[in-house]
């Protein structure tokens, strides 16, 4: 995965990385470059707020609602998974109480408009497996964009309907 520098407000720029720094030793320990990435941006998506609700409470806390905001989006607690881990073991981690932690996480989700499944903020590795990214209105029918012939799918990813051309496996160049 290319990793690209997210977006911070300078003011923000310390705080980003004292939350950062706690989430990207958990994703270390725990997860993957994957999640380190998507719990970066939506760090970064919360320092762009105004006010940012970053700026009230602890680090640890903050980190512990983005690894559990990012894991809920993407069945992070389900032992089929991998990388997988339970609520438990964030909080242990963060040493925050599970209450503690799942109000940040609430707080993350309800700012971001993160919920299960949600195409902005499922890991790229799990695309495919995502049904609501592939799902397309066409002549008022609601279509998996997957079964469509190539061409169409081409013009669904020129329009950015779909992040890439699933009969391709590759962005047409």
């Amino acid at each position: 995965m290319t990793t690209t520098a997210p977006r911070v407000p300078a003011a923000m720029r310390e705080t980003f990385e004292a939350i950062a720094h706690h989430t990207d030793a958990f994703c270390d320990k725990h997860l993957n470059d994957e999640y380190k990435q998507l719990i970066r941006q939506a760090l970064a998506a919360l320092c762009r707020k105004r006010p940012s609700p970053l700026l009230k409470g602890q680090a640890s806390s903050w980190a512990a609602g983005a690894v559990h905001a990012a894991g809920m989006v993407n069945f992070l607690f389900d032992a089929a998974q991998t990388p997988h881990c339970q609520a438990t073991d964030i909080w242990a981690h963060f040493c925050v109480a599970a209450s503690t932690g799942q109000n940040h996480s609430k707080k993350i989700r309800d700012a971001l408009g993160m919920s299960q499944m949600d195409p902005a903020w499922t890991l790229p590795s799990r695309m495919d497996a995502n049904p609501l990214i592939w799902m397309l209105e066409v002549n008022g029918y609601t279509v998996d964009a997957r079964h469509l012939p190539l061409e169409v799918q081409d013009i669904a990813f020129a329009k950015g309907l779909i992040p890439y051309v699933p009969g391709r496996k590759v962005a047409p160049a």
